[in-house]
């Protein structure tokens, strides 16, 4: 069977090349959908299943979900295999958009990052509110560490904050630290099986239901700021992006009213994500 992206690249190479009927694929023509590379993090946390089918009731339009980490999505966008990309490493957004793979990139929303862990804290960090105190407190007793280790939004996030704190995470590879190479689910339920410490962002935390002994042990640290971005495909690198459709998207999470649909998604009453749409771009 062939997949999203093959389809979609098929269907490109026939409608150029006029062949489309010939090759008994109409309906593709007439599906009305876009691509969008976003890191796990929107779609676990669920943010997804709330927003889109708002979105597509006001526009018509379906959104089809590549759910990567943010490395992956961007590298995604780079092949011209997505029409948008919704992340979370504002950096590599910004690099993105100098390489000409966007024109600009806007804020969206922002939540924040935790360290989950054991309720037995081996470490002692709980209730504290230096996020470097605390990694250096976990790498001292050797407590374990469950690392995304995907180069998504939260992995670089994560790595930014070993380096600040002065721990070399990859003498300690082999040991305590241990690299998952996974979404953050898969990272918590490592993190719930081995009672070990985690760097999360705060919606798929609240959405996981496979804690264990886990708990949010340190949090407040401005450091763990977690901001998320949208852009649309620059169709000048990749004629066949969806411009239209793809900015329709943009524009939609970006106004009054996708706005208000961020804020109103909520877990037991707690907001999960906090609208900050920037329309100027950047």
């Amino acid at each position: 069977m062939l997949t999203t992206l093959t389809r979609r690249r098929l269907f490109g190479a026939l409608m150029a090349a006029g062949l489309c009927a010939t090759f008994g694929l109409p309906a593709l023509a007439q599906d009305r959908f876009i691509t969008v590379a976003s890191t796990t993090s929107t779609e676990q946390s669920g943010l997804f299943g709330h927003i889109l089918p708002l979105f597509k009731a006001k526009t018509g339009i379906d959104v089809r979900v590549v759910a990567q980490g943010t490395g992956q999505a961007l590298e995604t966008g780079r092949r011209g295999d997505a029409d948008v990309v919704f992340v979370h490493d504002t950096k590599s957004e910004e690099k993105f958009v100098a390489d000409g793979f966007a024109r600009k990139r806007h804020d969206v929303m922002y939540n924040d990052f935790v360290i989950v862990g054991p309720n037995s804290d081996p470490a002692g960090i709980k209730g504290m509110k230096d996020i470097s105190s605390a990694l250096k407190k976990i790498a001292a007793v050797k407590a374990p560490f469950a690392s995304r280790g995907d180069d998504s939004g939260t992995h670089k996030a994560e790595q930014r904050l070993w380096q600040v704190a002065g721990v070399d995470t990859a003498s300690a590879a082999t040991g305590w630290y241990r690299s998952t190479g996974s979404g953050m689910g898969p990272t918590l339920n490592t993190s719930a099986a081995m009672d070990a410490y985690s760097l999360t962002d705060r919606g798929t935390w609240l959405n996981f239901k496979n804690r264990g002994n886990l708990t949010i042990l340190l949090e407040g640290d401005k450091r763990l700021f977690n901001q998320y971005g949208v852009m649309l495909v620059n169709p000048e690198k990749h004629p066949h992006v969806k411009a239209e459709d793809g900015a329709s998207f943009v524009d939609w999470l970006t106004s009054a009213e996708g706005q208000k649909a961020i804020a109103g998604y909520k877990i037991g009453g707690e907001q999960l994500f906090f609208p900050n749409a920037d329309k100027s771009g950047s």
